[in-house]
Formats: C-alpha cells, sequence, structure tokens
C-alpha cells in the first residue's frame, strides 16, 4: 500500500495554514486561457470561476464539486514563455524564505509581492534551476479536496542527483529526509512532522535535456490507460505509457501547449 501523502496543519491566528513547506498550491500559466481550460475540463471534469481581478494577468480556479483544486493563469500576449505546472510551497514569511532562496546559491524571478489581500507570492529556481513557487497566504492554503481524481497528488522534484540539491530545501523547510529503500535508487522523500509531502528523484543521464530540472506534478486519476486516451483525444500528448511504478500505475503526458504532468493511479 502506498504512504498516503499529506501535510500536518497548525493554527495560526485562528486559521488552519499548512505547514511551511509543503506543496499547497499548483498552478499554470497558458498562453491561450480558453483552450487549455477546455482541455483540463474534458480530461478530469474541471469547472472554473474567476477570483476577480489579478495583478499577474487573468486567472481562474479549476474546482471539483465547487472545491478548489488548482489554478489557472492566462501569459499577456506577446510572452512566448513556455507553459509549465508549478508547484507552490506554503511560507509564513515569503520575504524571509525570498532572503534564504539568495543566500542559498537560488534565485528569485519574481517577488516577493502581494497578491491583492489573498497573500504573498515568490517564483523562484533552485540551484540546478528547477522552478518552484513560494506563497504565504492569508487565509486556508492547499487544495480543498484531495484523494479524489482531477486533484494533485504528488509532487516530486526531478533533477540529476538529489545530493545537488536537497541541502537548498532542506535550509529553506527544515524537511526531514528518507532515502528510498530500495538499492541503487537515488530517490529522497521529504517528510515535515514525520508525514511525507513530497519528494526529490535523482535520474542522472535519464534527464531530458531539453527540460533540465524540474517539479513534476502528479494528478490522481481512476484509470491511467483510458485518462492517458484522453489527452491525446484532446489534443495533448502521451510522452511516457502507463506503466507500473512503486506509487501506483502512471503515465507521462503534456497539454496542447507542451506543459508535461503525470497521469496516476496510487496503489491501494
Amino acid at each position: 500500500m502506498t504512504e498516503v501523502w499529506g501535510s500536518p496543519r497548525r493554527q495560526s491566528t485562528g486559521e488552519a495554514r499548512q505547514t511551511p513547506g509543503t506543496p499547497c498550491w499548483t498552478g499554470l500559466l497558458a498562453h491561450d486561457l480558453e483552450s487549455i481550460k477546455d482541455f483540463y475540463s474534458g480530461l478530469f471534469g474541471w469547472a472554473y470561476y474567476n477570483p476577480g481581478p489579478r495583478r499577474l494577468g487573468p486567472y481562474v480556479r479549476a474546482t471539483i464539486d465547487g472545491r478548489d483544486v488548482a489554478g489557472i493563469g492566462g501569459l499577456r500576449p506577446g510572452r512566448r514563455l513556455p507553459t509549465a505546472w508549478t508547484t507552490y510551497l506554503a511560507s509564513d514569511d515569503a520575504d524571509g524564505t525570498a532572503e534564504g532562496i539568495r543566500s542559498s546559491c537560488g534565485t528569485v524571478g519574481v517577488g516577493p509581492l502581494s497578491a491583492e489581500d489573498a497573500g504573498r507570492l515568490v517564483l523562484a529556481t533552485d540551484p540546478t534551476g528547477a522552478s518552484f513557487g513560494v506563497w504565504q497566504g492569508q487565509r486556508l492554503v492547499g487544495p480543498q479536496l484531495v484523494g479524489a481524481p482531477g486533484t494533485p497528488v504528488r509532487h516530486e522534484l526531478v533533477t540529476r542527483r538529489t545530493s545537488s540539491v536537497v541541502t537548498f530545501y532542506q535550509a529553506l523547510f527544515g524537511y526531514e529526509t528518507e532515502p528510498a529503500k530500495a538499492g541503487g535508487s537515488d530517490y529522497v522523500t521529504l517528510r515535515l512532522g514525520g508525514r511525507p509531502v513530497a519528494a526529490i528523484h535523482g535520474v542522472g543521464t535519464a534527464l531530458p535535456p531539453a527540460r533540465g530540472p524540474h517539479w513534476m506534478t502528479s494528478f490522481e486519476v481512476a484509470d491511467t490507460d483510458a485518462a492517458a486516451r484522453r489527452v491525446t483525444e484532446l489534443g495533448g500528448q502521451v510522452l511516457r505509457p502507463p506503466r507500473e511504478s512503486p506509487a501506483g500505475r502512471v503515465a507521462t503526458v503534456a497539454d496542447p501547449e507542451g506543459a508535461v504532468f503525470t497521469l496516476l493511479r496510487t496503489a491501494r
């Protein structure tokens, strides 16, 4: 049985918040927002609502049964950036975390800046070049629905060697680490309060040269094979066909704009 990934929550100013270092949100910036909304609605059954004016451009929250699961924003016209899902790590002090990123040889690309009255945001890269976000929320943070098909279920940093970057994330968030028990596998589970919340996977020369180190979001599905077929029907690509893994049956796919993610039916 797969260990359940989750987050200890704690009370702060009367509200439940994610422990710092927990993946607390998953977001995507797309060039054609309406087209990408249709793709994920067709794949996961997402509905959307617009939470109001956004400082960084148009933005919608994706929902299942009325509960938030992810966010999708629209890139401003003319910004030909590659699209990718971004993992956001919770923080109680985005400004302090940004300073920690810089002092640990990471790079802060955006922020810290205020996202209206919702919180403070940082976009950064670790010393190997993997992009991630930091979020300091003014209220409850994190998806409102977990464990159901269409929701983020795992966040893994895919890099060349875990030793090249694990101390960076430990310095920022105080993770406890647990190396993989399987011999020869360069895989480290990141824990907070004794519970697994994320992982770092060193794949050596198998790292795609065109992508470099990156955080990978896995979305829960009821049937990995059927979901992979649906990806192609909707205009996406299957990059690695469905296969068995220690976490469950998984497939690596990309949406029509090239944002890569995995489909995972977790082992029960």
